[in-house]
């Protein structure tokens, strides 16, 4: 019987242990086990040697009947271990006993070896570690450790072990259905970009654009789509845009500046030449005018209406040949454009989820991270907490930190108020604002909800975002609940790191310089200006300052009350923040679940994690990508504040509840009509879709308050779409299929598992850290 995907068979070990690497090769064959290698370390861990591999396989590491030496676990790391598990000579999993043993064996091994890559045989991670020693010297040493099974001795006994009869592997599968998806009312939308009426190429252009673009990852990313809509619609040339946070950069890597410092020239170019005319810079005779700035600028605010552009910008253009955009505000047109402007809408999401490519260093790089999160073969999750300073600034939640960290935010909020940005009072109530869902919620509580809704503790999640405002301080709860939190840090070495970045020039250093010689004279005179005798000893010489102490907010929030300007590497991390937000966008894309901190906060900004939405939903519609309310979390957590980690089963099937709706059609209407008025890339809804079928519950119209289609109604996706779902789909049938009776047997108890412990009055056997299941409390 083939395993399930997803699901780990284990198979029994053998009787004693083998004595040649023929006797390895013989054994694995014998038992037809889904091996390609085989890791021999005799000794018990003191030597190692490496057997045969087959190219595109892969293995797994089991330890069987040997002593946890922390040796042998050392090496079985060193030879790739991704999962290390221990089973004794009757092949079943140790105690819990054995797991902490084998966590303090060696404590520092596990955490390290869990990014590690592993691939994968048919989507099922199997490897196969053999330790060879005197197994009755280890059980008269340590007995619990080995349990020999006194009749197999020698036998050579070549038994599977048998799937638990009573019905888990079945629940725990449903689970995971149900946890990872998909999500079966969106599985009918499907991406669909491409124009639906007559679509003419550009001919005769009036003209020459170019523009230099301001602001974080997500601003460039989305200010980039305004400005291809906006050279199709005045029939422009667009020179590609420039990124002033690498530009700006002194002694940034030669190899990438500008836009190719993010993004594919090449493929920008080639995917835009239906749409419009690119080029990599303007004509040389052009080029020493635009160094004289002789060519009109136009600084337009995200909320620009085409009706602008055709107005004030057009006739300037086919005047002057070329007209200068500068982009600082995360965008340069409105999000919500007229219905009979649908094709630019649709232009907007080619740029955005088919020209705009990362570099292949970034892209190859992420696909490393990709697979070293699921080497395990298991999904994993990515959060992107949100905690931006700027952000948080903006909205006042400044006495959600403490100490520093609370001056720091109220200082960027005061210049925002000087800029004209924030046009409110310094000091606000932050809890008022957080209860009103204006604040970010913060990773413990995000751990809580994660916990409700079931996700074991052994979760894979993954932390996006290039700035985590507060620090390390702030996750720790969450990494209390999830050790298995890692970010870019852990998953990609400091070399793979900086080849991303590429060679730079050294920077000079900005250590304090020390006072200027005095002369004579001037000594002469401050000996006469001074007071009377006997003067005071002069203080004893400072001691030196290093490079660290001077660098980040840290090195002037306590001698000054003004920032000073950034410095040359505070303007080169920025640059490098760019690096760091692609390459967790590109995992956050491709995670199998995907929850935000802090989306849609209001500002009218794009935001990072509205961008991911945005991309996962038109990749995807059907993924497990959550949607919440945080008005609606933050007062379901403030109801439990003195019971969050205990609390009751009412309070779970309400979260739970709201959580599962935000995945599905509930939460896709909700953020169309939240998110799309500031963003049109965070839900490009009903325009870059297309509808497979139609059912019989599929909501006609959803309107927004202004009219606007939200959701429903969408045209129906072409038939050569229709037949390769079809193809795809049935591929997967079975699969899907293999134990179905079972499992609608088990699908009742596990879905309403709340109902049924209320009727039934029985108590759930599954683990409280999986299902958070407890009784009914009388109180509620």
């Amino acid at each position: 019987m083939q395993p399930e995907r997803g699901e780990r068979r284990v198979t029994k070990g053998m009787a004693g242990s083998p004595s040649s690497f023929e006797s390895i090769r013989s054994w694995v064959v014998e038992h037809k086990l889904r091996t390609v290698g085989c890791l021999w370390l005799s000794g018990i861990g003191s030597s190692i040697a490496y057997n045969w591999s087959r190219p595109n396989m892969k293995t797994s590491v089991k330890i069987i009947h040997a002593r946890l030496h922390a040796q042998a676990l050392t090496l079985a790391a060193l030879a790739g271990a991704a999962v290390v598990e221990y089973y004794d000579h009757q092949s079943k999993p140790r105690s819990n006993t054995s797991s902490r043993r084998l966590q303090s064996s060696c404590p520092l091994l596990l955490p390290r070896t869990l990014p590690l890559p592993l691939p994968q045989v048919n989507s099922f991670p199997f490897w196969f570690l053999v330790l060879e020693g005197d197994l009755r010297n280890v059980e008269r040493t340590d007995p619990t450790l080995v349990s020999l099974d006194k009749g197999d001795a020698g036998s050579g006994s070549r038994r599977r072990s048998q799937p638990r009869g009573d019905g888990q592997g079945v629940v725990e599968k449903l689970r995971h259905r149900r946890l990872w998806g998909p999500v079966s009312s969106l599985e009918v939308l499907q991406p669909y970009a491409k124009p639906r009426s007559f679509y003419p190429v550009p001919g005769q252009q009036n003209g020459f654009i170019y523009a230099k673009i301001s602001g974080g990852f997500e601003k460039i990313r989305s200010s980039i789509c305004d400005l291809v809509a906006i050279a199709r619609l005045l029939n422009a040339t667009l020179v590609i845009p420039e990124i002033q946070q690498s530009v700006r950069s002194k002694g940034i890597s030669p190899k990438f500046r500008s836009f190719s410092y993010l993004y594919d020239e090449e493929q920008f170019i080639a995917s835009l030449s239906d749409d419009v005319i690119v080029v990599k810079s303007l004509p040389k005779d052009l080029k020493e005018a635009r160094k004289k700035t002789k060519f009109p600028t136009v600084s337009p605010k995200a909320s620009t209406s085409p009706s602008f552009y055709t107005r004030e910008v057009l006739p300037k253009l086919k005047q002057s040949k070329v007209m200068r955009i500068l982009v600082s505000d995360g965008g340069c047109l409105q999000p919500i454009l007229p219905s009979n402007m649908d094709e630019y809408q649709r232009l907007r999401c080619r740029v955005a989820f088919h020209a705009l490519q990362f570099r292949s260093e970034i892209q190859a790089l992420g696909n490393q991270m990709v697979e070293r999160l699921r080497g395990t073969g298991g999904p994993y999750l990515s959060y992107h907490p949100g905690f931006v300073r700027d952000t948080l600034a903006f909205h006042g939640c400044a006495e959600l930190f403490q100490d520093v960290h609370t001056e720091l935010i109220q200082y960027t909020r005061k210049q925002l108020i000087k800029q004209g940005t924030v046009d409110e009072d310094l000091v606000v109530d932050s809890f008022a604002r957080k209860t009103n869902g204006s604040c970010p919620l913060i990773p413990e509580e995000v751990g809580l909800l994660l916990r409700a809704m079931g996700y074991p503790p052994n979760t894979i999640i993954y932390l996006a975002g290039s700035e985590t405002f507060g620090g390390q301080r702030i996750l720790v709860p969450l990494r209390a609940m999830y050790t298995n939190l890692v970010d870019r840090t852990s998953l990609c070495t400091k070399k793979e790191l900086s080849n991303l970045i590429g060679p730079e020039y050294p920077l000079p250093s900005n250590l304090p310089q020390p006072p200027p010689v005095k002369s004579e004279k001037q000594l002469i005179e401050e000996w006469k200006k001074a007071g009377p005798r006997p003067r005071p000893l002069p203080p004893p010489p400072a001691r030196p300052f290093y490079q660290h102490e001077k660098e980040g907010w840290y090195g002037w929030i306590a001698e000054t009350d003004t920032e000073p300007d950034p410095s040359s590497m505070d303007i080169r991390k920025q640059a490098h923040r760019l690096l760091w937000d692609a390459l967790d966008y590109y995992v956050s894309v491709e995670a199998d679940a995907f929850f935000p901190g802090f989306n849609n906060d209001g500002s009218g900004w794009p935001d990072f994690s509205s961008l991911v939405m945005g991309h996962r939903s038109y990749q995807t519609a059907s993924g497990v990508t959550y949607r919440p309310n945080r008005k609606t979390l933050v007062g379901l957590l403030s109801s439990m504040h003195d019971n969050l980690y205990h609390p009751t089963h009412n309070w779970t099937v309400l979260v739970r509840d709201h959580l599962n709706k935000s995945l599905g059609v509930d939460g896709f209407i909700a953020e169309a009509e939240s998110s799309k008025t500031a963003s049109f890339l965070s839900h490009p809804f009903p325009e870059c879709s297309c509808r497979t079928s139609k059912s019989s519950d599929t909501p006609g119209h959803v309107m927004s308050r202004s009219g606007k289609l939200l959701y429903g109604n969408e045209e129906e996706c072409p038939e050569w779409m229709v037949r390769g779902l079809a193809m795809a789909s049935q591929k997967a049938t079975g699969a899907k299929d293999e134990d179905v009776e079972e499992g609608e047997l088990l699908e009742d108890d596990n879905e309403t598992d709340g109902q049924s412990d209320s009727d039934n009055g029985n108590r759930s056997d599954t683990n409280r850290s999986m299902e958070q299941d407890e009784e009914m409390d009388p109180d509620d």
